[in-house]
C-alpha cells in the first residue's frame, strides 16, 4: 500500500507542477514575445525578462500548491535561490544556448523556438526542484 499511495502522491504532485508550469509557460511565452516583437528587445534579453519574472511566480506557486512548503520551518532567501539556479540551468542556460542553435544556425522563428524548448526544459525542471530545490532537511512532508 505504502507504493501506490508514494506513486499516487507522486502524479498528483507532478500534475500538480504541470498546472504551476502551464500557467508559467503561457506568462513566459507572452512576456518574452511581447519583450521581443513589441519592445523590440534582443531575443535573449526578452528571454532574461519572462525568466526573472516567472521564476518568482513560480516558486510562490510552487511553495503552496505543490509541495507545500511550511514557511515557518524553511529558510525563505535559500530556497527561492535554489530554485533561481535550477531554473537558470535550464530556464536561462540551456534555453540561451537551444534559441542560437534554431534561431541563427538553423533558421526557426522565435515563436516555434520558444515552444519546442519546453519539450526539454519541463521535465529537468521538475526533477531539480522535486529532488533539489524543494528539499529540505528541516522541512517535513
Amino acid at each position: 500500500m505504502k507504493n501506490k499511495e508514494k506513486i499516487r502522491n507522486l502524479l498528483i504532485q507532478f500534475i500538480k507542477f504541470g498546472i504551476v508550469g502551464g500557467i508559467n509557460t503561457v506568462l513566459s511565452y507572452l512576456i518574452t514575445n511581447g519583450c521581443y516583437y513589441l519592445l523590440d528587445l534582443h531575443e535573449q534579453i526578452s528571454n532574461l525578462v519572462a525568466f526573472l519574472i516567472t521564476v518568482y511566480i513560480s516558486f510562490t506557486l510552487n511553495s503552496k500548491f505543490v509541495f507545500n512548503e511550511n514557511e515557518e520551518n524553511r529558510n525563505y532567501w535559500k530556497s527561492l535561490l535554489k530554485v533561481y539556479a535550477s531554473y537558470s540551468i535550464t530556464g536561462l542556460f540551456l534555453t540561451a544556448i537551444l534559441l542560437y542553435i534554431e534561431e541563427e544556425l538553423i533558421g526557426i522563428p522565435h515563436y516555434i523556438a520558444t515552444l519546442m524548448n519546453l519539450i526539454v526544459t519541463v521535465p529537468i525542471n521538475f526533477i531539480l526542484n522535486k529532488f533539489w530545490a524543494y528539499k529540505d532537511k528541516n522541512v517535513k512532508r
